[in-house]
Parts: structure tokens; sequence; C-alpha cells
């Protein structure tokens, strides 16, 4: 019985080792990956490569290209592909996410610019980009740029998007020789199959009327359609550029931006035993045991603190806009919470980098992250069931929701 030959290119090598050329154990190395991918690849198509054989399950498909770095240099390997499926040797590889190469590609260009600092250069090295050239830097940016602004700009053709979430976050970067603030602009939805899907990012200087009318602008543009309820802070801006994009939809406040503002009139000895107190309004089976215990938490708070009862009973209308729907939908909502989940992914990524170089650089980041997100969320069970969804449409948009009041002055707040 023959036995088959492992690396075949005798000839090759041969060549190389009497011109003595130094890329011989390069190509030694490319050979043997290359040898072993294939074997493991005949494995998966249940048949060696051009067998013909009853046992074969698929077919090969031609190679995609991959840079492979090692001690020997950087090596193209050829991966097979298939026809049906995909393969990858993750024995050999890592997968490239695309918030790993964001990451390295904004920690890089600071570097590269001169703007970094002994933190910067640390995480340079701890990334092990520490040689990486301003090529590479360019090339990458650019692969990874093209997929965000694609992600960014794709059209809201899953609706109607019946819940939405708004938010923004701080960011610092580094314009015309200062370090100044700017905000992110992050939207949120649940999309007619019942899935959560990033819909909107931007970066803008302020966090104004202008800015977030722009924003939902956008949206809409795109295709944003059927909003029912949007939840966010009382940003008086974002609260009218709600109001004048999306006619129809209503308004709640979010919770945990108002329980923020709340503990702010609150001795911070009561702290605990205030945030705790007003939890229990958004815990009760009914709306109608809801409004109850938001007037018990009232009657409370009033005869220790009275500041904080005056500004919880203000803002009742604002927070209990959730209570006009189905139990099970503000249930789901509050318990999850993946707006604040989401912030928290996105700081953990951008505060490695500190200052961003420019702002191309927050919406490479940024923007990845995001991607990632929402292609997790898309893959994974529905976050409102069909039958839930149907519950709300069922019904009519709820009069007893508070409205929006949009206002020329609100729009530039």
């Amino acid at each position: 019985m023959a036995v088959r030959p492992t690396v075949t290119d005798v000839e090759g090598f041969g060549k190389e080792l009497v011109a003595a050329s130094p890329d011989l154990l390069g190509s030694m190395v490319k050979a043997f990956a290359e040898a072993l991918m294939s074997a493991e690849a005949d494995g998966v198509c249940g048949a060696e490569y051009g067998e013909i054989s009853p046992d074969r399950t698929n077919r090969r498909n031609g190679y995609r290209m991959r840079e492979w770095d090692t001690r020997a240099g950087t090596i193209d390997l050829a991966i097979p592909k298939l026809r049906s499926g995909s393969y990858f040797p993750e024995w050999l590889l890592t997968r490239r996410r695309r918030a790993e190469q964001a990451l390295i590609s904004v920690v890089a260009t600071s570097y590269l610019l001169g703007v970094s600092t002994r933190r910067v250069d640390k995480l340079v090295e701890q990334l092990g980009v520490a040689h990486i050239s301003k090529s590479q830097v360019s090339e990458l940016a650019k692969h990874l740029d093209g997929q965000v602004e694609a992600f960014r700009s794709r059209p809201l053709d899953a609706g109607p998007y019946r819940f939405v979430q708004a938010d923004a976050l701080t960011m610092k970067v580094r314009e015309d020789g200062r370090v100044v603030n700017v905000h992110c602009l992050l939207a949120v939805g649940v999309n007619g199959d019942g899935h959560r899907e990033i819909l909107g990012l931007d970066v803008v200087s302020s966090e104004d009327g202008a800015g977030w009318l722009a924003f939902f602008r956008g949206l809409v543009a795109r295709g944003l359609s059927g909003v029912r309820l949007v939840t966010s802070d009382a940003h008086r801006g974002l609260v009218a550029a709600i109001g004048s994009t999306l006619t129809g939809a209503s308004w709640q406040r979010c919770r945990t931006h108002y329980l923020r503002d709340l503990l702010t009139f609150t001795p911070k000895s009561s702290q605990p035993w205030v945030a705790t107190l007003v939890r229990t309004i958004f815990e009760q089976a009914d709306a109608k045991e809801v409004t109850v215990q938001f007037d018990r938490v009232v009657d409370a708070l009033a005869e220790k603190l009275p500041r904080a009862a005056e500004h919880l009973s203000e803002a009742k209308a604002d927070l209990l806009g959730f209570t006009a729907y189905p139990r099970e939908i503000w249930r789901q909502i509050w318990s999850s919470n993946p707006q604040e989940r989401l912030n928290k992914e996105i700081r953990r990524r951008t505060d490695v980098v500190g200052i961003f170089p420019d702002r191309g650089a927050i919406v490479r980041l940024v923007g990845a992250v995001l991607a990632e997100q929402h292609d997790e969320w898309i893959e994974t069970h529905r976050y409102f069931g069909l039958e839930i969804l149907g519950k709300v449409d069922a019904g009519n948009t709820p009069a007893d929701t508070p409205e929006i009041s949009v206002t020329p002055e609100a729009l530039t707040a």
C-alpha cells in the first residue's frame, strides 16, 4: 500500500536550498500548515480531495487567503473553502473580531500620530502591535471603516420597531491641539420579529436638540417606523426631537437615569433606602398596583425627605408611561435593561483608549462594538415573543401616556 506524502513540493524546496533562499523556512512552515489544513478539510468532507467516494458529505470550493504572523515572517496561507458550510482552522489561527481590530487600530493610530502617552505605549505592547507599520494601520482602518459605515447606514427594514431606547455617552477626543468632549448618540430598538437591534450611532459636538433632531431624522430616513414607546433620559432636546420625528410615539423616562437624579436630593446615608423604596414601584403585578405603590413611596419620603418626595411626585407622569402597555412588556424591559449593559460594554473598550486621536477613531471602535452586539442579538432568542408584540399591535396608541411637547426652545436646549 502506497503511503501518501504530506509535503509534496520537494523540487521547490530543493531549488530554494541550493539557492540558499532566506524564505526556505517560511516555505516549509507554509507547506506543512496547508497540508494539515487540507487533511482536516478532507475529514470534514468525508473523502480526500478529488476522490470519488460514497462516504463524501461535502466538496472543496477553492481557497481564501489569510496572513499568518510567525517567527519565520508573515505567511500567506491558503485556507480551504467548502461548498456547504465553512471551514476554519481554530487550532492554528484566531478569528479576528471587529471590535478587537478597531481597538488595535485606534491605539496604533494614536501611537503613530505622536499623541500617545506612556500609558498608550504600554497598551500597544500588551496588544502585540509595538512594531505595526503605518501602512498596516491604514489598511486595517480602511477595512474597518467600510464595515462600520455599511452597518451604520443599512436600511432599517425589519420593522415595525415598537420600542426604542436612546442614550448618549461622553467621549474625549483630541481636536485642534486640545482635548474636548464629544457625545456618542445611540439608539436600540425591538424589531417586528421580537429581536433587539442597534439602530444608529452618531458623534456630535454637544448633546443638544439639533444633534438629536438630525439623529432621529436619519433613522426615520433609513426606515424607522411604527414606534410606540421611546425610553430615554429627560434631556429636553432629546424629548423634543422624539416628538418632532416619531409621530404618535409616547415617551417613558428611563428609571436608571431618574434614580441617579433623585439621589442628588437625598443625603448619602439615606440613598440605599430611597433607591430600594423607588424600585418597589416597578415590581408590582399590574398598572393599578404600580400607581398605588407610587403614592405610598411619595408619602413615605415626605415624612423624612420632603425635597425628594416633591421631586418624585413631579416625575410621576414621566415614570409611569409604561403602565399603558401589557405587563409582559415592561417586566421584560425592567428585568434586563439592555441599554445599560450595552453602555458598560462600550465603556469597557473605550476606557482602554482614554483620549481618541479623532472622531473617526470613535466611530470605528464604538461602531465595531455595536456591530458585534447587533449580530449576537439577532442570533439569540427573541427579546419579546411574537404573542406579546401581537397584544401591543391589537390595541390603539395609549391615550394616557405622557404627551411630548415640542417647542423651538426645546429643540435647541
